[in-house]
């Protein structure tokens, strides 16, 4: 998984702000400045955006997004 996360971040770097591209990395908006995607069926990567910059926050299924959505609030 840890090498599926590091490919899937670094998919994520050069394709965030290129909207076309997205689709094909599955980067989805989970709240204002959240967002997420997948490595696998299973594991979903959460970041945060910010002033020009992407933080990989979280990893975890589905329950465990959830979780941590509910914790941000």
């Amino acid at each position: 998984m840890e090498t599926d996360a590091l490919a899937t971040l670094l998919k994520v770097q050069a394709g965030f702000g290129q909207p076309h591209h997205h689709s094909g990395i599955s980067i989805r908006k989970l709240a204002p400045g959240v967002f997420e995607c997948r490595t696998d069926l299973k594991t979903r990567l959460v970041f945060i955006a910010e002033s020009g910059a992407l933080t990989f926050d979280f990893a975890g299924d589905h329950d465990g997004v959830q979780n941590y959505l509910r914790g941000k609030r």
